[in-house]
């Protein structure tokens, strides 16, 4: 179907953009000295990488971003994604979700990042004239939701072709801006029309239901793709024309003849489903994936079109209706090659069965080939993937100097095809899973046991792993046995430690969400039954093993001696305790209620809790934890530690009886413990928190007494919420970040002289 030229024709050549390219001299100040190594543990993947952009002129320079774990970028030669994001700290984790990215076409040198998580947080551009090594950073007024509706879409954030200084931002909430000098300051483009009049009567503000993340009822999707017509400039002058896509079921396009000065309505533009991607081709000629909503939840229906700049005509190429499908879905992201601009590459989205799909177009759209029906998987890089399939494939690209290249973007990693022009022959594609060094992971639990393997994780989205190997994503893949979508808790027997549990939410229909291993993980088998149909939430395990304390989420806390078979609930505490046990004595347990800043402590194995004397400063935080926690020092009776986020760090050595707060620490997110240094026997402690106003990580060998960081500005990882130490190893440090994966460290002398650990 095709409709007929508007009043809005790009009648401009399509001469080819023919600039010299030139790489800008600059000098980086030298690396910090780092305390430490530091290091993902290899999962393989894991998070929604929203799209990938490669730069037009040099072979091999890739960027992706991320919906929480900042931005990367392809190391060629070694063949991995390097991470460019690991200097944001926790007071600024909210931008270390990537709403967009931007290349200048004429100097490679040169990125930019659009940063912010959540419309509700801080947003800033961050801009790099030395390929992400380092930034200078410009703080917005306007608001960004890299981990928000329509995630996914773009990209709002461009260049101008023609001359650099110029950079374009299409906002969710806040309309359309634009500066003139490299991103340092911003002004909004008051002539683009306001969001609510591009909108139709049944979509009045461009936005959508919001009803995961907390952050209300609807969420404002915006101008999704910014786009300019190169060859209607000339270099070294602002591009005359450029399009604008909005996310709404109306009015979704419009253009700029006069460098963004005033806008219009691209007229006879295809209405009643949202634009996701826009691009252009080498031809001029500009493509649209569509979608009835914004995803990436859902979407329930979709189109592809294209529109020829030259004679202001639109044509569906949309390769299967989903009218005629047999289930709901739309369309993600679109690609065309380079030097063979009939070449298409389109992806569904949400289309859940058997799994989404790229299809391929060799005439422009006339006709397509399914390249995922009999292609062939490689999960060597990552085992656990076999048990995953495609989906929220939101980007895609063709390499512009290889057209056997494809890769595109999953709600857990990057998928690579090596092969593309095989199917011309009807030939099998072959997809190989890009992951290395990409962890885009939100962990959410972690322990360290004495026994077995030295690391056990709990894992958002994907479960949790058993890292007998830190360095290679596990080669059984996720836990044997009940499968969980989350893995919110794990614990340990502090005397028998190969005994573990953990808590999860998820999975399949009639699951019980919590599991038992005899085995340290190796295998595991559901608990009988559960106390409440919550799941989730904390576990603890008496230092035997025999006892099982549960407080599933938004639950009180039970106990059972049955594996689950029958469960008590635990006297004296209320919805929301957090319970852990003593490790050293079977029969005792203990709660922190930070609301009230209580202890309850337990001594016949959690049938009965009653409150200490102990009075600690208490949160008005609420939710599982309250913002304080409580931990137990391996191999000794009654040595408790509660950690409160904005109060500091306490320490009692009497079963909680009594506490003495550590004058050193000013906030404690989470504690941890390791193998004791050289010639004591007292622990090592590990520490994210503040001392001295610095919000870091720290180790103490001498119980708390003395604190040394042991990261430093260049790695901090944004959001750090759980650390622990490694009881084997003196010095090893793991921590789980709010995006970036699970992180483990050795002191850089140490990994100086080549000594190896598991």
């Amino acid at each position: 179907m095709k409709n007929k030229p508007s009043t809005c024709q790009l009648l401009v050549g399509l001469t080819a953009l023919a600039v010299p390219l030139f790489a800008q001299s600059t000098t980086s100040p030298p690396p910090l000295a780092q305390p430490y190594l530091w290091r993902n543990v290899v999962m393989g993947g894991g998070g929604f990488v929203t799209g990938i952009i490669m730069h037009p002129h040099e072979p091999g320079l890739i960027y992706a971003r991320t919906d929480v774990g900042g931005a990367y970028r392809w190391d060629a030669p070694e063949q991995k994604w390097v991470p460019i994001t690991d200097w944001i700290g926790p007071a600024d984790n909210n931008l270390t979700g990537i709403e967009s990215i931007a290349l200048d076409p004429r100097d490679p040198q040169r990125v930019y990042l659009a940063a912010g998580t959540y419309s509700r947080g801080n947003a800033a551009i961050l801009s790099s004239d030395d390929r992400g090594h380092t930034f200078k950073r410009a703080d917005v007024s306007f608001k960004m939701g890299g981990n928000e509706t329509g995630r996914f879409n773009g990209e709002r954030l461009v260049v101008d072709p023609n001359l650099g200084d110029i950079l374009f931002f299409g906002s969710r909430r806040d309309g359309l801006w634009k500066s003139t000098d490299r991103g340092a300051t911003w002004a909004k483009v008051e002539t683009f029309p306001s969001l609510t009049a591009s909108s139709s009567a049944s979509d009045p503000a461009a936005t959508n239901p919001a009803p995961r993340f907390g952050l209300g009822r609807q969420q404002t999707v915006g101008i999704i793709a910014v786009v300019f017509d190169p060859s209607s400039g000339q270099p070294g002058r602002p591009t005359p024309i450029l399009l604008a896509a909005v996310s709404t079921l109306g009015t979704n396009m419009y253009c700029s003849m006069n460098a963004g000065v005033t806008w219009q309505p691209v007229a006879n533009q295809p209405i009643g489903l949202r634009p996701n991607h826009l691009i252009r081709s080498a031809d001029g000629i500009f493509y649209v994936t569509y979608g009835r909503e914004p995803g990436p939840n859902s979407m329930s229906d979709g189109a592809l079109w294209k529109f020829n700049a030259k004679d202001g005509i639109w044509t569906d190429i949309t390769p299967v209706k989903p009218s005629t499908s047999n289930q709901p879905f739309g369309y993600g992201a679109v690609s065309v090659d380079a030097r063979h601009p009939s070449i298409i590459v389109v992806t569904t989205f949400a289309h859940w069965k058997p799994h989404d799909e790229v299809f391929r177009s060799t005439d422009g759209g006339a006709s397509w080939k399914p390249l995922l029906q009999d292609a062939v998987w490689d999960y060597s890089t990552a085992p656990y993937t076999a048990t995953r399939t495609p989906h929220w494939m939101g980007g895609i690209q063709i390499n512009p100097f290889d057209s056997d290249q494809v890769l595109f973007t999953t709600g857990y990693g990057i998928w690579c095809c090596t092969n593309a022009t095989r199917a011309d022959a009807g030939q099998p594609t072959h997809w190989v899973f890009l992951d290395k060094g990409l962890e885009e992971t939100v962990p959410l639990a972690l322990i360290s046991p004495p026994e077995g393997a030295h690391l056990l994780s709990g894992v958002g989205d994907i479960d949790g792993f058993r890292h007998e190997d830190l360095n290679v994503s596990p080669a059984e893949g996720t836990f044997a046995g009940p499968r969980f979508g989350n893995t919110e808790d794990l614990a340990f027997a502090g005397t028998n430690p190969l005994v573990t549990a953990r808590t999860g939410t998820g999975g399949r229909r009639g699951t019980v969400h919590a599991a038992i291993s005899e085995d340290g993980g190796k295998t595991w088998r559901a608990l009988v039954s559960e106390p409440s149909n919550n799941g989730g939430g904390g576990i603890a395990l008496s230092a035997d093993g025999k006892i099982i304390v549960w407080t599933p989420r938004r639950g009180s806390p039970f106990s059972s001696t049955n594996r689950g078979a029958a469960w008590t609930a635990c006297a004296g505490l209320t919805d929301g305790s957090r319970v852990i046990a003593d490790p050293v004595n079977p029969a005792r347990f203990y709660s922190f209620d930070s609301r009230e800043g209580k202890l309850f402590a337990s001594a016949n194995g959690a049938a009965g809790f009653a409150a200490t004397t102990a009075s600690l400063p208490p949160m008005q935080r609420r939710g599982y934890g309250g913002g304080g926690t409580l931990f137990a020092t391996p191999g000794l009776q009654g040595d408790l530690w509660v950690a409160l986020r904005n109060n500091g760090l306490y320490h009692s050595t009497d079963g909680g009886t009594n506490f003495a707060r550590l004058d050193t620490v000013q906030a404690a997110d989470s504690l941890g413990f390791g193998k004791p240094p050289p010639g004591k026997s007292f622990p090592a402690l590990y520490l994210a928190g503040s001392i001295d106003r610095s919000r870091a990580l720290f180790r103490s060998d001498d119980a708390g007494q003395s604190w040394v960081r042991i990261n430093d500005d260049q790695h901090q990882f944004g959001y750090v919420s759980r650390v622990t130490g490694d009881p084997r190893i003196y010095g090893r440090c793991y921590f789980a970040t709010g995006g970036r994966g699970l992180v483990y460290g050795d002191p850089a002398v140490e990994a100086k002289t080549g000594t190896t650990h598991p």
